[in-house]
């Protein structure tokens, strides 16, 4: 084996974590952003600044979902089946954007 082929095996099985976990937290932050900025005339009970709960908290939940994405992506490098990572992402990311969500919104909108 070269050097050249033992570099390019080397890249080939390295997975960026950032990117997916950007991508998780902007889509929920998304999600969010559609509930909380619909609220016309929030109740007095839910405080001044009862917004800011879910638009931290359901992102980091987002992000969550996006670095187990990147985590399927590196044992899918490694081979594992890549049908089941596929599924097994969208289903995962679904679940903790569901979680965030209510987390998020409990005690205003998720009563």
């Amino acid at each position: 084996m070269t050097l050249e082929n033992q570099l390019s095996n080397e890249q080939k099985g390295q997975v960026s974590i950032m990117k997916p976990v950007l991508i998780g937290a902007g889509i929920a932050l998304l999600v969010i952003s559609f509930f909380v900025f619909g609220v016309d005339d929030p109740k007095p009970e839910w405080g001044q600044y009862w917004i800011i709960r879910p638009l931290i908290i359901t992102p980091l939940a987002g992000a969550a979902g996006g670095a187990f994405y990147a985590f399927m992506e590196y044992q899918s490098s490694r081979d594992f089946n890549r049908t089941a990572a596929v599924i097994l992402d969208i289903l995962v990311y679904v679940i903790t954007l569901w979680l965030g969500v209510v987390l998020g919104l409990d005690g205003t909108m998720w009563d």
